[in-house]
C-alpha cells in the first residue's frame, strides 16, 4: 500500500484528534503541540501536583519509559499508558480528556494530501 493510500484513511478534525476512518477503532488524540497518543492505550490523566505522581514520574524517567511533550513549557497534565509509559504533557488533564470523550460527528473534516512518489513518474 502506498504512503497517499494510507494517509488518505485518515480523517484529521479541526482540533486535532485523528480517527481511522475504515475500522473506526484507533482514536488517536493531539495533546499538545503536534505531539499524538492513541486514546485506546491511556489508564489514567492525572495533575503532576501531587506526590505520589511526581514519585511515577521520577521512576519512569529511571526506567527509560518517560516520554516529555512539554516543549520546555510547565508539565499540567501526566498521562499514563498501559505499557508502562509515561507521557507529560503542557496541556490541561481537563482538555486532553475532552477530546477523548466528546464525539467526532461535531467537527468538520479534512483531507490529508500527500504526494506519492509514484504520481512524480
Amino acid at each position: 500500500m502506498s504512503l497517499k493510500k494510507f494517509v488518505n484513511k485518515f480523517k484529521i478534525l479541526n482540533r486535532g484528534e485523528f480517527v481511522l476512518s475504515n475500522s473506526g477503532n484507533i482514536k488517536l488524540i493531539n495533546i499538545g503541540f503536534g505531539n499524538i497518543v492513541s486514546a485506546n492505550r491511556l489508564i489514567a490523566i492525572v495533575s503532576p501536583d501531587s506526590a505520589p505522581i511526581k514519585r511515577i514520574i521520577q521512576e519512569a524517567r529511571e526506567r527509560g519509559m518517560l516520554i516529555d511533550a512539554t516543549y520546555g513549557r510547565r508539565t499540567r497534565a501526566v498521562i499514563i499508558t498501559d505499557a508502562d509509559y509515561v507521557i507529560l504533557s503542557s496541556v490541561q488533564p481537563e482538555t486532553v480528556a475532552h477530546r477523548i470523550i466528546e464525539p467526532e460527528e461535531e467537527f468538520e473534516e479534512e483531507d490529508i494530501e500527500v504526494e506519492d512518489e509514484d504520481d512524480k513518474k
